[in-house]
């Protein structure tokens, strides 16, 4: 994964199954163009010249992740539902190993069944879910967190699939959102893991029989993942490489970090800057 410059925007690749839209009245009737259109329209509406899109399918050579593209990614966007086990191992392990260089990860909704988000997490991430019209609050649980900036709390979603606890997956490293639904129901809905260089956002609200992705307090949220999930500026993404250490290095190291910084000291007190 190349450096990313101070001044170039975020590169995002919105990943989707795209299978609902094209085969499901009910869904197509939602999202026409595809649930990517709608979640990249929400990411330049968010934070414009601040990010590019492109946009990437399941039904598209190498599931539209070439290496070229994966390269050129600094936030990857993933939803999937009906077809985790028709997406390629070899994909996966190159996004897998792509996350742990360094690029972002946003995992929507049911992609946490997904093969990227389970060999990630190292759990079978299963949960308990009920299919009908529950209305969901999200509720935001660490208000200080990046990713809860300009979010109102709670989010309102009128209609949702319900999600609930226990939800198989690592402690999160950061929680940040909480949702509880109108059957009593709670889920750990905005979870943050890091893995290797790179940063992981889950967020459950998405799913394709309710217009989720139209809501525009969702697009905050998933404007603020791929902030917070973009590698920083000036950082290069790499492979972590163990190297031996011979005995003696400590001693040496800090010898030169000593006789460095008293060549400070002296050069400071020359300038009369103490």
């Amino acid at each position: 994964m190349s450096e990313r410059p101070m001044d170039r925007p975020i590169r995002v690749t919105v990943w989707n199954e795209f299978i609902h839209e094209r085969r499901d009245e009910s869904v197509r009737a939602i999202y026409p163009r595809g649930m990517h259109a709608v979640i990249g329209d929400a990411l330049v509406r968010e934070l414009g010249e601040r990010v590019t899109v492109r946009h990437a399918t399941l039904d598209m050579p190498e599931h539209g992740l070439t290496d070229e593209v994966l390269e050129a990614t600094d936030v990857l966007t993933w939803w999937g539902h009906w077809a985790h086990q028709d997406v390629s191992d070899e994909i996966v392990a190159k996004v897998v190993d792509r996350v742990r260089r360094g690029m972002g990860l946003v995992v929507l909704h049911s992609a946490h069944f997904s093969k990227v988000f389970r060999t990630l997490m190292g759990t079978s991430c299963r949960l308990r879910w009920r299919g009908g019209e529950d209305r969901e609050l999200v509720w935001t649980v660490n208000p200080a967190h990046p990713i809860a900036r300009d979010v109102p709390v709670p989010i309102v979603i009128p209609e949702q699939e319900m999600y609930g606890e226990f939800f198989d997956i690592p402690a999160p490293d950061e929680l940040v959102f909480v949702s509880s639904f109108s059957g009593g129901e709670v889920f750990r809905s905005g979870c943050c893991f890091y893995r290797g260089h790179g940063k992981i956002f889950y967020f459950s609200p998405g799913d394709q029989e309710y217009p989720v992705y139209h809501h525009p307090a969702v697009g905050r949220v998933l404007a603020n993942g791929v902030e917070w999930t973009a590698p920083a500026a000036g950082v290069l993404g790499s492979e972590y490489a163990p190297e031996l250490c011979e005995t003696g290095w400590y001693d040496e190291e800090i010898a030169k970090q000593g006789a460095a910084q008293a060549e400070a000291l002296a050069a400071e007190a020359k300038a009369g800057v103490r």
